[in-house]
């Protein structure tokens, strides 16, 4: 068996020591961070409700479209933050910057194409979506603001995957209460006016949302360039590895956000009201998911780091400790949702949806700890590079939930029953590879 190549700090990991105070240590700051921004869409949900089902179903449609498109680019900083990790545990500090300084130009270039591309097509996606009427209306008048901020959302995820490379889990966080503070104090300002502003109503949540994410941009930029340097070298090989690495998690993603496209435009054809129900599922679902994404996000660096020094044992040894907190930290999540339900009703969901919302938060509620295991494997896999097997494992799980979402019944408790059947298929192949390690898995130990 193999724990070799202890070399530099490798060997000194506290995780070595104190496994469990250091992922709680490391995953505090993640959670409090990756929680920020769906706490503020669920702030921005609070606010347009304000404005009626149909204005609750277009941001339901705008939001959906945008994090999924921007999702698929979540290559930048997922990789980033492997590669840095990596080259920490194998003390090649040059290795870091060099791959710092290219992941967020290309970000920068990224961010401008999609919105140069994006622009001309808001209203085609909306439609893509099944808005029509007041809810198409609003959906684009949403979406064509938002294009604005495309490169610094990208910016901003990519430096926060540098920064987490480095197991620098505080800086992000600063950096994503700033963003999401200006946003939430913009909001009351921008939507129902104040002084000389003018009400814009759902214009002005997505106005909030890019001026704050260009703040965080340049901000977030500062603190990588003093944390790592800049490096103006290009390292061709380093462009090959992210373009690779890309082009297996930009699939994996685009296959992952078009089963839940699919969802939201399942639901929007039921109705303003179905419509909506399945914004306030879906935003309060986005909630956990983020929160469970800590424990990922801090197993990725640490697993990336030990197999940086071709530690093995302990990359395994985080492997079974992310997932065994996961699975209990989605037990406790999907306990609170329940004890929760009726604020969330009362905040997020209008009078006339909350028939279609009951039963299909309970099935939302339940799969909580299979979630949380999805999650988890997500995590230690891209820590290991293993993105080939990620993206072929969602398309999988992705033509089991469609197949069987477009085959059955077409209402939201269907809808949810199936995105638990989806979410169940990732988990089992995520938990699979590692034990016992499936085909040829980074986690495997060789005699």
């Amino acid at each position: 068996m193999r724990d070799s190549k202890p070399t530099g700090t490798s060997s000194e990991h506290p995780f070595a020591n104190r496994p469990h105070a250091t992922l709680v240590r490391l995953s505090f700051p993640v959670l409090l961070s990756l929680i920020a921004e769906p706490l503020t869409g669920l702030v921005d949900t609070a606010f347009i409700k304000r404005l009626g089902a149909e204005s609750l179903a277009a941001l339901g449609v705008g939001a959906v479209a945008l994090s999924g498109l921007f999702w698929v680019f979540s290559f930048l900083g997922i990789s980033t933050q492997t590669e840095v990790a990596q080259a920490e545990g194998d003390n090649d500090r040059s290795r870091s910057v060099s791959m710092s300084s290219l992941a967020l130009v290309m970000s920068m270039a990224i961010g401008l194409m999609v919105a140069l591309l994006g622009i001309p097509l808001t209203s085609h996606l909306a439609t893509l979506l099944g808005a029509s009427g007041a809810i198409h209306e609003g959906a684009v008048d949403y979406i064509s603001w938002r294009w604005l901020g495309a490169p610094a959302i990208l910016i901003t995820l990519t430096a926060s995957g540098a920064l987490r490379g480095l197991q620098d889990m505080r800086s992000p966080l600063w950096i994503a209460l700033g963003i999401n503070g200006v946003n939430i104090a913009l909001d009351p300002i921008l939507i129902f006016g104040a002084g000389p502003v003018p009400a814009l109503g759902i214009t002005g949540a997505a106005v909030a949302s890019v001026v704050a994410y260009w703040i965080g941009a340049v901000w977030s930029i500062r603190i990588v360039n003093r944390k790592l340097g800049w490096s103006f070298q290009v390292d061709f090989s380093a462009v090959g590895r992210l373009m690779r690495a890309g082009a297996d998690l930009f699939i994996r993603t685009g296959v992952l956000n078009l089963f839940l496209l699919l969802t939201t435009r399942e639901a929007t054809h039921g109705g303003a009201e179905i419509g909506a129900a399945h914004q306030a599922i879906r935003q309060v679902w986005m909630f956990g998911t983020f929160v469970l994404d800590a424990l990922a996000v801090t197993g990725q660096s640490l697993v990336a780091y030990f197999l940086g020094g071709d530690r093995i044992l302990s990359a395994r040894r985080v492997a079974r400790i992310v997932c065994l907190w996961s699975v209990w930290s989605g037990c406790l999540l999907g306990f609170v949702l329940w004890l929760g339900s009726g604020i969330v009703i009362d905040l997020l969901v209008p009078a006339t949806a909350v028939a279609f919302f009951n039963s299909a938060w309970i099935i939302a509620i339940a799969v909580q700890p299979l979630n949380a295991l999805a999650f988890a494997t997500d995590g230690l896999h891209w820590g290991s590079g293993d993105y080939r097997y990620l993206r072929n494992a969602v398309i999988l799980a992705t033509g089991v939930g469609a197949g069987g979402l477009l085959a059955g019944p077409h209402t939201l408790d269907w809808i949810w029953i199936m995105t638990a059947a989806w979410i169940g298929v990732r988990a089992t192949l995520g938990v699979i590879r590692i034990w016992p390690g499936v085909g040829s898995s980074p986690f495997r130990v060789m005699d």
